[in-house]
């Protein structure tokens, strides 16, 4: 039997923040899934990851804006024509549109036209990333082609898409299936949709075998030296929702006679005004912001820092993070993390037994949780270890590649009905 052939839609390709959707390419192409990469945007970190390099798919980029590619759309829309899901793709869209009329609608339609006229003859299924704009392009794909489809769920589609939007996707008869990283998230889905069956709660996990070893020790700083202050890091593009702004305040609310600086990893629409932050409080010579880099990079700072921090919480638009895989990626040199206990976090790391987590949006809390574990190396290292020992036992990505990889096969291709 040939290989499944699954195209996988995405939002952008490749992305330094979105590792996970990385490795789970990786962990599909590894089970015999023949994958095709079909991206919504154009790449613009100007980086990539070694895992990218490694993943064998092709890429193929719909048009971001439809007056750039008017004639591969026209195309598109022309082949529709001949197609015989057109009058219910029609109705779908009158739906949608009646609802949400909007440029971003219409250029939803125009890549679900071009993906499905260059879609190959013989792709199986088409599986999506987020729930947002890529699932409705999917959608729409699914219903002219007559294809099945299903989807992956994160974190900002999850919270900012409508309800109604949510509920008619995860109750689409073409949708196979919806995995999500959270528990949180799982049952936020599963409140909207008729068929919650379909929803199933997968975490991402983190594939070790691309890490190294955690470090044997570390030095036991505590931020009396001011030759050789505490090493903070934090890493996570640079928008509401991570808290960096909280950091900012819980850092120069610290002890003067602590001794730190800190290191962001990450780009980011915010980035600008959280150096004018840092200067602004005085953290100019202590906070150094880094820029999006590659993960061996990431992983190289994090095997030398002493304490990871992630003070996430809910931004103003309700977006909010899943489990982040920094903090995953953290763990697994042993590092010590403090973060909020909010979204997905507290399903990985519980408060004093892998971690320190406080409210969401309290810099008060957090800068007093930095200050202890600045001042107690041996703490850090316990929770580390603990940490690293909960990664290795119930974090690992091989079973949620298993899941993905079995969920494809049975929704491209069905057992027959018994008779």
């Amino acid at each position: 039997m040939p290989p499944l052939r699954i195209a996988v839609l995405v939002k952008g390709y490749p992305r330094l923040s979105e590792t996970f959707i990385a490795q789970e390419l990786l962990g599909l192409e590894a089970r015999g899934l023949d994958l095709a990469i079909w991206s919504l945007r154009q790449p613009h970190d100007g980086a990539v990851h070694p895992m990218h390099r490694q993943i064998r798919a092709p890429v193929a980029y719909l048009p971001e804006y439809l007056h750039q590619a008017p004639l591969r759309v026209l195309r598109g829309a022309l082949a529709a024509l001949r197609r015989p899901g057109l009058w219910s793709l029609l109705r779908l869209v009158r739906c949608d549109l009646a609802r949400d009329l909007s440029p971003n609608r219409g250029r939803r339609l125009g890549q679900a036209l071009v993906l499905a006229r260059e879609l190959p003859a013989d792709t199986d299924h088409i599986h999506v990333h987020y729930l947002h704009t890529p699932a409705s392009v999917a959608r729409y794909a699914a219903v002219l082609t007559g294809r099945s489809w299903s989807a992956s769920a994160h974190a900002k589609d999850i919270w900012t898409t409508p309800d109604w939007e949510l509920a008619e996707k995860l109750d689409d008869p073409r949708l196979a299936f919806a995995v999500t990283c959270t528990a949180a998230g799982a049952a936020r889905l599963r409140e909207v949709s008729e068929h919650p069956g379909r929803v199933s709660l997968v975490y991402h996990g983190l594939d070790l075998s691309r890490f190294p070893a955690a470090p044997e020790s570390r030095p036991p700083r505590d931020g009396s030296d001011p030759a050789d202050p505490l090493r903070i890091v934090t890493v996570g593009r640079a928008v509401a929702k991570k808290g960096f702004d909280d950091l900012l305040d819980a850092l120069a609310a610290l002890p003067p006679d602590l001794h730190w600086r800190l290191a962001h990893v990450g780009g980011g629409e915010a980035l600008s005004a959280l150096r004018a932050k840092a200067a602004a409080l005085g953290l100019s010579q202590r906070v150094i912001f880094l820029g999006a880099k590659p993960q061996p990079e990431v992983v190289a700072l994090l095997r030398e820092a002493d304490l990871f921090v992630l003070p996430s919480k809910r931004a103003p638009s309700g977006d909010r993070d899943g489990l982040p895989n920094v903090i995953m990626e953290a763990a697994s040199q042993g590092l010590a993390v403090v973060a909020t206990d909010f979204a997905g976090i507290p399903e990985f790391l519980r408060d004093g037994i892998e971690g320190r987590l406080v409210p969401p949006g309290d810099w008060g809390a957090l800068s007093n949780a930095v200050n202890l574990l600045a001042r107690d190396p041996a703490e850090r290292a316990r929770l580390g270890q603990a940490a690293l020992g909960r990664l290795r036992a119930e974090f690992g990505a091989e079973a949620g590649f298993d899941t993905v990889a079995r969920l494809l096969a049975e929704a491209a291709r069905p057992e027959p009905a018994p008779r």
